[in-house]
């Protein structure tokens, strides 16, 4: 016997599935979406696509040109995103239109590195991207002051400047030092732009929301202050990592026209005050178009809040989130458990395993100490019940 209860879950799904349907029949007639709002992007100036094209997991320049063709106007990259690759991509795509255009990438300029390092590195992305400049460059996964504090970086950006190569200058980061080193940063002018992990896992006021859910105490309270900081002083604020994993196809049996995960993320991200606007890797001409649609938000609906409760619900547990770094001492053998984490996550959930492999073996030993360890003191180390020990083996049978 089927109880009501069952009953109705089962009408609920089938109900889904028939909106499902007629979304496809609907999108088909459509005209296609379109960005719908250009944001002024702090002390910059510059008018950027309030969504806009990152190009982490991807190396396609036909992916490239659909972003432009749907409005889409501002093109993030870095040196490492795979092996150039991306850049040149973008170059490939973009040529004849860079004065229609915002581009930007970075580089890791580490505490010991030299103006020279940093010049060779600008240089070799301006001729992935094909062009004599970028508009912001930034100091790239900034999670160790001493980084900014480098004087050498400071000289580099005001040469490059000078020298036409850059316009403007930023810091990008999610790890557990990120409000240190954006206050740093902004405290001393070092930067006319940031790009920070934001999401809901990264706002305390949406968890107190759901306490009776979780009963634990919200984490990383210092980042929407840090965020309004640079707001007051007119820098311009971009989201990264806004999809908390993107686990899209979890929800897809929760969703409706209109109204995706994907879509409902954006939505709250880009009503916060304190964001101007927001970089999302593009993968496909599908997600592109699902991505834009949300363009333009400056609200965020029940129905939005509602997916978003029901995705965090089911990622807590699972989900190491940017910037926590509660387990950062945890470990005797010194592993990053973080920085770990997050290269499983591109491996697991982004499906990404070429970002995966590059960012994981960046982190040098990674987590190979895991394998034998026989302490496992890293156990409870997380607010959130991620169970560590488990996750970074796993990470380190993949990736090694």
């Amino acid at each position: 016997m089927v109880d009501r209860r069952h009953f109705l879950r089962l009408g609920a799904g089938a109900a889904v599935g028939l909106a499902g349907v007629r979304a496809a029949a609907q999108a088909q007639t459509a005209p296609p979406a379109r960005i719908q709002r250009y944001v002024r992007l702090g002390l910059t100036e510059l008018k950027v696509s309030d969504i806009s094209f990152g190009s982490a997991s991807s190396s396609d320049a036909a992916l490239v040109r659909h972003a432009f063709d749907r409005g889409v106007n501002y093109f993030d990259s870095a040196e490492s995103y795979r092996w150039g690759g991306a850049e040149e991509a973008i170059g490939e795509a973009l040529q004849g239109k860079r004065d229609q255009v915002v581009l930007s990438s970075k580089t890791k300029a580490g505490a010991s590195d030299t103006r020279a390092d940093m010049m060779k590195a600008l240089e070799g992305s301006l001729r992935r991207l094909r062009t004599d400049r970028v508009d912001i460059y930034f100091n790239h996964a900034v999670n160790d002051v001493a980084r900014m504090k480098n004087q050498e970086w400071q000289e580099f950006t005001e040469l490059a400047k000078r020298q036409g190569k850059i316009r403007f200058r930023g810091m990008s980061g999610h790890g557990g030092h990120l409000v240190e080193c954006l206050n740093y940063a902004l405290d001393h002018d070092q930067v006319d732009v940031i790009l920070v992990a934001y999401s809901v896992g990264q706002d305390p006021s949406f968890y107190d929301k759901l306490r009776h859910t979780f009963h634990w105490a919200a984490i990383q309270p210092d980042l929407p202050p840090v965020l309004q900081k640079a707001k007051q002083k007119d820098v311009g604020v971009l989201a990264m990592k806004t999809l908390m994993g993107a686990r899209l196809n979890d929800m897809r049996p929760y969703e409706r026209p209109g109204s995706t995960f994907s879509q409902a993320a954006f939505r709250w991200v880009l009503s916060r005050p304190n964001i101007d606007a927001l970089l999302i890797s593009m993968t496909s001409n599908e997600l592109i178009d699902e991505y834009v649609s949300a363009s333009g938000a400056s609200v965020t609906g029940q129905a939005d809040l509602d997916l978003l409760a029901r995705y965090v619900e089911m990622r807590v547990g699972s989900y190491c989130q940017p910037g926590c770094g509660a387990c950062e001492s945890s470990c005797p053998n010194g592993v990053a458990i973080a920085e770990v984490l997050r290269t499983r996550m591109y491996a697991v959930d982004y499906r990404d395993d070429v970002l995966a492999r590059t960012e994981y073996a960046a982190l040098g030993e990674g987590a190979s100490a895991c394998l034998t360890c026989a302490h496992r003191l890293c156990l409870g180390a997380c607010p959130l019940g991620v169970p560590i020990a488990e996750l970074t083996r796993d990470a380190a049978s993949r990736l090694s």
